[in-house]
């Protein structure tokens, strides 16, 4: 599975999990949500999940659950700060459509 991060994406997330005081590393999945099926979830884990799987990048260990393996693989992750915002941005081979608001993709 390839999953990779961006320089600025693993260093934001080394920053966080410093600032936590603890994390094994960083959950990539999905969930059915919103209008167009399904929505990204990003969250720190301290352990894993017996179906979990963990993929490292730039000193990053990513941990994926076998639900979200197939709609995550070829997944980039970007963070970028434009102005007062910023924020994660995922680009993602699989996505065929996405609602209007942005919130969530099909495959």
């Amino acid at each position: 599975m390839a999953i990779t991060l961006s320089e600025a994406a693993a260093e934001r997330v080394k920053s966080f999990l410093a600032n936590r005081g603890k994390g094994l590393g960083l959950r990539l999945g999905v969930t059915t949500t919103g209008c167009s099926g399904l929505a990204y979830v990003l969250e720190f884990v301290d352990e894993m999940n017996e179906d979990d799987e963990m993929f490292e990048d730039k000193g990053i260990k990513i941990i994926v659950d076998a639900k979200s393996k197939v709609y995550l693989e070829g997944t980039h992750l970007e963070f970028k700060k434009e102005g007062l915002n910023e924020g994660f941005e995922f680009t993602n081979p699989n996505v065929k459509g996405e609602c209007g608001c942005g919130e969530s993709f099909t495959v």
